[in-house]
This record gives structure tokens, C-alpha cells and sequence, in this order.
């Protein structure tokens, strides 16, 4: 998937070579509010419409995996009649084709994205906010040391183990390491535009998988500025009662609050990262582009020419390295689906002109 400005392009390769390209628009809310665009606003805003667009991409590219390919000869005979039939139906009447595009339309509701992104905030809070406090609040009362920087210290430390460990743990699964390659081909592309080389399978192969404006990197930031961040409030007494379950909740709480914070800040340092080659400023992303080593790995050729496919979508490349303003780069190509042929021509496809015209 590539965004660019208030368009996003997903690209899914079929299992049969066929490849799908979906152009979709997308307006931040900071269009209507323009307060949530500014400096260490847009930070909390861009996350979770990331996640929003991010959801959204991945129900989509679901609907094109495979069934169990047939036992025998005489089941892919029939199962291929079937779809035969089914694609004369569509080509024949119109009104046969509005099924498939009502099935794909409500398969990524926008009630089932929203719900995704919700469950997935309080996963995510759970397991790198409140679990790092619990055993934090847990160390303080069993060695009675109730230091501010050294309890936001070792909760910093056990929130970076755990999302380590997590990510080396999910990396294991096959499904998750396909998207972790996917992911390398989408680094891959932009580092061989940034750098000034045509957009061609060849150039991009040996272009860095690796690149500063990651989300991983965001994600590294987040947990480094949150330590420095909670190290200061912990120096105010927030509450002074007795209740230490009062006093549980109120610190935890105090922390969500700050989070939109943790995350402005973070991403002013993640956009400052992406345009700097300062010194100090490369020395700060190391640890996110080691992480990367994780969360990005090398793609194959076709999954190189998904993300070209993709990019090209919505990014005029050869005009950028022209000398053309990035921002002045935008293709235009109209919302839908469509099918790319093997010259690189667009087709579009009837279940896209539909759900575009919804």
C-alpha cells in the first residue's frame, strides 16, 4: 500500500500472476479541523488514521486469498466450469455482477474497521502500557523503592522487552512474514526513489529495506520519549491518599492522557528524522532501523513489482526525479479497481466501478 496526499493505492498480486489495484481516497479530519494538523497535534491524529487506512488494506488484500487448490483432476475441471460460468453471468447482465460487488463492499465495512482499530487500541494499551506499569507499581511495593526516574526507567525498559518480544514472536508466523516482506518492498521503493534511480525491479532489489520515516521507528520513539516524558510526572505527587488502588488507577490514567502527547512529540521527531542527515538526529533512529531488521525483510521480485504497481498508482516518480516537487507528483487516476495488465495498462474491473460509484 502507498499513500500520497489524499490518495492511497493498494496492490495485491493473485496467485494465478493476475495483479488487482485498488485506488482509494482518504481526508484526514485535520481538513475539517485544521487544529488536529498542528505540530505535536497531528502526531495522535496521523496514528490511529494510519491504523484506520492500515485495517482497511489488509481486509482488503484478505479477499483475494485462495481456496485449497483441488484433490484431483476432475474437481479443478468443475470448479473451473463453475467460475467460467460465473464470469459469462457477469459479462452477460449487470445486475448478475452487483452480488460480488455487494459481498466485497461489506466484507471491509467501515463498523468493521472501526471496530478492528478499537479492539486493537486497548490490545495494544493493555499489553505496552498497562502491563509495563503493573509490574512496574508490582516493583515498587515489593523493594519499597519509589524513585521517579528509577521506576519510569525500568517501565520504559519492560515495555521496549515486551514489544521486542512480541514482534520476534509473531515474525514466526508464516502469514506474518510474507506482510514483513511486503513491508521490505515497500522501503525499498521509496529509498530508490529518494535516491535518485529509476523505479525498476532491478534498482529496487538492491535498495535498503530500511528506512527513517518507518512505523517501527515511530513506534521506538514512542516508548524512548514516553520514559522521559512519565520521569516527570512521576516527580509530582498526583495523588497523596492512602488507596493504593486509587493511587494505581490514578497514575495509569494520567499516562493515557499523556499518550497523545508521547505521540506528538514522536512523530515531530520521526518527520525531522526523515528530512535530516544530522548527526545527532541519525544517531536517535538507529535503534528504530535496528528494529526494522524485525519488522521488514527481503522480498522477492514479485512482491517488488506489487509495490512499484502501487506506487506508480499514486506517485509520479519519473516526474519527482525530473526535479518536479513531491507534492506536485500526484497521478491522476480515477477511484476504483483495476486490473493491471502485463504493459502496465489499467482495466477497470466491474466490481470497482461499482462500489466507487457507492
Amino acid at each position: 500500500m502507498m499513500r500520497n496526499r489524499s490518495k492511497y493505492a493498494v496492490a495485491v498480486k493473485k496467485s494465478d500472476g493476475q495483479m488487482v489495484l485498488n485506488v482509494k481516497e482518504y481526508h484526514s479530519i485535520s481538513e475539517k479541523i485544521p487544529l488536529l494538523g498542528w505540530p505535536f497535534l497531528r502526531g495522535a491524529v496521523n496514528l490511529i488514521e494510519s491504523m484506520i487506512v492500515g485495517m482497511g488494506t489488509l481486509m482488503y488484500s484478505a479477499n483475494f486469498v485462495d481456496e485449497e487448490p483441488a484433490k484431483d483432476d476432475a474437481k479443478s475441471a468443475k470448479k473451473a466450469a463453475k467460475e467460467a460460468a460465473k464470469e459469462a453471468s457477469a459479462e452477460s447482465s449487470e445486475g448478475a455482477a452487483e452480488p460480488e460487488a455487494e459481498k466485497s463492499a461489506a466484507f471491509m465495512t467501515p463498523a468493521m474497521v472501526g471496530l478492528t482499530v478499537v479492539l486493537s487500541l486497548a490490545v495494544t494499551i493493555a499489553l505496552f502500557m498497562l502491563l509495563p506499569f503493573a509490574i512496574t507499581s508490582l516493583f515498587e511495593r515489593v523493594t519499597g523503592i519509589e524513585s521517579a526516574w528509577v521506576s519510569s526507567i525500568l517501565e520504559g525498559v519492560i515495555r521496549i522487552a515486551i514489544f521486542i518480544g512480541y514482534v520476534a514472536l509473531i515474525s514466526r508466523m508464516e502469514e506474518i512474514k510474507r506482510v514483513f516482506r511486503y513491508h521490505g518492498a515497500e522501503h525499498k521503493t521509496i529509498n530508490c526513489i529518494e535516491h535518485g534511480l529509476p523505479l525498476t525491479v532491478e534498482n529496487a532489489r538492491v535498495s535498503s529495506k530500511e528506512h527513517k520515516r518507518c512505523g517501527t521507528s515511530f513506534m521506538i520513539f514512542v516508548m524512548v520519549i514516553s520514559i522521559l516524558v512519565f520521569s516527570i510526572v512521576n516527580l509530582f505527587p498526583i495523588y497523596t491518599g492512602y488507596s493504593r488502588v486509587l493511587k494505581f488507577l490514578t497514575r495509569f490514567g494520567v499516562r493515557l492522557l499523556l499518550l497523545p502527547v508521547v505521540a506528538g512529540l514522536s512523530y515531530e521527531f520521526l518527520r525531522l528524522a526523515g528530512r535530516t542527515n544530522n548527526r545527532v538526529v541519525a544517531v536517535l533512529s538507529k535503534p528504530g532501523l535496528w528494529m526494522q531488521a524485525l519488522t521488514t525483510k527481503e522480498p522477492d521480485d514479485a512482491m517488488l513489482e506489487v509495490a512499484i504497481a502501487s506506487v506508480e498508482a499514486v506517485f509520479d516518480w519519473k516526474a519527482f526525479l525530473a526535479g518536479t516537487a513531491a507534492d506536485q507528483c500526484a497521478v491522476p487516476l480515477e477511484i476504483g479497481e483495476y486490473l493491471i495488465a502485463d504493459d502496465g495498462s489499467y482495466t477497470p474491473t466491474v466490481t470497482g466501478f461499482l462500489n466507487a460509484k457507492k
